[in-house]
C-alpha cells in the first residue's frame, strides 16, 4: 500500500521530502557512523543540528534577538502549568476560553493564582472566537493567555486582543509556522510540533527576556524554570533529540518551499476548497462560524451519526485516514497542515461529493 492522506490531528502528517531524508540519515548521519537516535546530546554533531535548527526557526519567523527559544518536552500540557509558574508574580492573568485546550489551560492556572475568564464562547460549544471589542483586563494581571487556534473546534482567531502592557501568551500547537506572525506582539509563544512542525515529544517555547525571571513560583520544579533551560541552552537534561533533528528538517523543508508567507497561501488554497464544498453542500455542514474559521483544522458533520461513520469507514478505502472528529464532538474533522499537498484536499472533496451523491 503507498502513501495514505493522513488528516489526523496530530501526530500528524510530515514532509514527504522529510521523511526520505530522515530515512536515508537513520544509519549514519553525516559520516557520524551513527543515527541521530542513538547520538550524544552533548555531542558536536548535535551541537550543530540543535544550533542550526534554533537559527533556521529564528530566520523563518523572523525572530527579536530578545526572545529566546526552547526545545521542550512534556508537550503543550506542561506549559499549561509552566506558564503560571514562571510569568505569575502577582498571581494574576487574564483567559480568553475560545475552546478545549484554553479551557484546560485556564484550569491549570487556577492552582498557582487567581486565573480569570475575561471571554468564553463555551455557550455555543465553542464554535466561535469571543468577541475582543471591547474586553478590558485587569491591570495587575502578569499576563493574558488565548489559544489562538482551537484544534477540535476548528476556530482561529481573526484578529489578536489589544493586551497594552500586559504581555499576550499564545498556544501556536495547531497553526505553528503556517503563516508568519509578528512575533513582537507576544511575550511568550509556545506549541507543542506534533501537529504541524515534527514528531511527538518536542515543545517550542518562544519567550521575551524580560519574562525569563529568577522569581518565580517558589515550588516551581527546576527542570521547568525557563531561566534553568535559558542557561543550558535547552540541554539541562536529555532533549528529545531526534524529534528536534526531525523538526530542524521541517524547518529547512519549509525555507525551500519559500518560508511563511508561501506556506499561508497554500494553506489558504486548501482550505479555500474544503470550505467551498462544505459551503454549497446540502450534505455535509461546517461547525465553526465562517468568520473565526482555522486553516488547518476543518471540523464538519452530516447531521447523522450514523452517515458520520459510515463516512469515516468509507473513506479509508479511498486511503483517507484519520478523519474522525475528536470524541468529545463527533463527526468529521480534516487537518490540513502545511505538509497536506493540494492533492490531499482534492481527494476529499471528490469523495465527499461521491458519498453526499449516494447518501444525500
Amino acid at each position: 500500500m503507498g502513501r495514505v492522506y493522513n488528516f489526523s490531528a496530530g501526530p500528524a502528517v510530515l514532509p514527504e521530502e522529510v521523511l526520505r531524508q530522515a530515512a536515508a540519515e537513520m544509519l549514519d548521519y553525516n559520516g557520524t557512523g551513527m543515527s541521530v537516535m542513538e547520538m550524544s546530546h552533548r555531542s558536536a554533531p548535535f551541537a550543530s543540528i540543535i544550533e542550526t535548527a534554533e537559527a533556521d526557526l529564528r530566520e523563518l519567523m523572523a525572530i527579536p534577538d530578545n526572545y529566546q527559544v526552547l526545545f521542550l518536552q512534556g508537550g503543550a500540557t506542561q506549559q499549561f502549568a509552566a506558564i503560571p509558574m514562571n510569568l505569575m508574580q502577582n498571581k494574576k492573568a487574564d483567559y480568553i476560553v475560545s475552546g478545549s485546550w484554553s479551557k484546560k489551560a485556564f484550569k491549570e492556572a487556577q492552582l498557582y493564582g487567581e486565573a480569570r475568564c475575561v471571554a468564553s464562547s463555551e455557550d455555543e460549544n465553542f464554535s466561535y472566537v469571543p468577541d475582543l471589542s471591547g474586553l478590558t483586563f485587569d491591570a495587575d494581571a502578569d499576563y493574558v493567555y488565548i489559544c489562538q487556534n482551537e484544534t477540535i473546534y476548528g476556530t482561529r482567531y481573526p484578529s489578536l486582543p489589544d493586551t497594552g502592557d500586559i504581555p499576550l501568551v499564545t498556544d501556536v500547537s495547531s497553526m505553528f509556522l503556517s503563516e508568519p506572525m509578528d512575533v513582537s506582539r507576544f511575550g511568550l509563544i509556545y506549541g507543542g510540533v506534533q501537529k504541524n512542525i515534527g514528531p511527538a515529544g518536542v515543545t517550542i517555547v518562544i519567550v521575551r527576556d524580560d519574562l525569563v525571571r529568577e522569581d518565580v513560583l517558589p515550588f516551581t520544579p527546576s527542570i521547568m524554570r525557563y531561566t534553568t533551560q535559558v542557561k543550558a541552552k535547552s540541554l539541562s537534561n536529555t532533549p528529545p533529540a531526534y524529534g528536534i533533528y526531525i523538526c530542524g528538517l521541517v524547518f529547512k523543508w519549509l525555507k525551500e518551499m519559500g518560508g511563511l508567507a508561501v506556506m499561508a497561501e497554500r494553506n489558504r488554497e486548501k482550505a479555500a476548497i474544503l470550505y467551498d464544498y462544505l459551503d454549497q453542500s446540502e450534505l455535509f455542514r461546517g461547525t465553526a462560524r465562517k468568520e473565526d474559521r482555522s486553516l488547518m483544522n476543518v471540523p464538519f458533520v452530516t447531521g447523522s451519526a450514523e452517515l458520520d461513520a459510515l463516512f469515516v469507514a468509507e473513506a479509508k478505502s479511498h486511503g483517507i485516514e484519520s478523519i474522525k472528529g475528536h470524541r468529545s464532538v463527533g463527526g468529521m474533522r480534516a487537518s490540513i497542515y502545511n505538509a497536506m499537498p493540494k492533492a490531499g484536499v482534492e481527494a476529499l472533496v471528490a469523495f465527499m461529493a461521491e458519498f453526499e451523491k449516494n447518501n444525500g
